[in-house]
């Protein structure tokens, strides 16, 4: 039923993870479909390796930022 509906109206992605300020990992709230943007935004089914690749994205981004603010504080 929850399918019936994505396939009659489209799904209804919302942003269940912000990867970094332009990658996002989305689920379709009925069929709960995983998809991520790529490079290009354009939205790609969510694979094991595209989360890997996300998680590992997240944790340079993370990084890069942090120490971007430890910079910022000490001027």
């Amino acid at each position: 039923m929850k399918s019936l509906i994505c396939s009659l109206v489209g799904h209804d992605f919302k942003v269940t993870k912000k990867v970094t300020n332009y990658v996002s990992e989305f689920q379709c709230l009925h069929c709960k479909k995983e998809m991520t943007t790529n490079v290009n935004g354009i939205l790609i089914p969510l694979t094991s390796k595209q989360k890997e690749i996300n998680e590992v994205l997240h944790y340079i981004h993370k990084k890069k930022k942090k120490k971007a603010t430890l910079f910022s504080t000490n001027y």
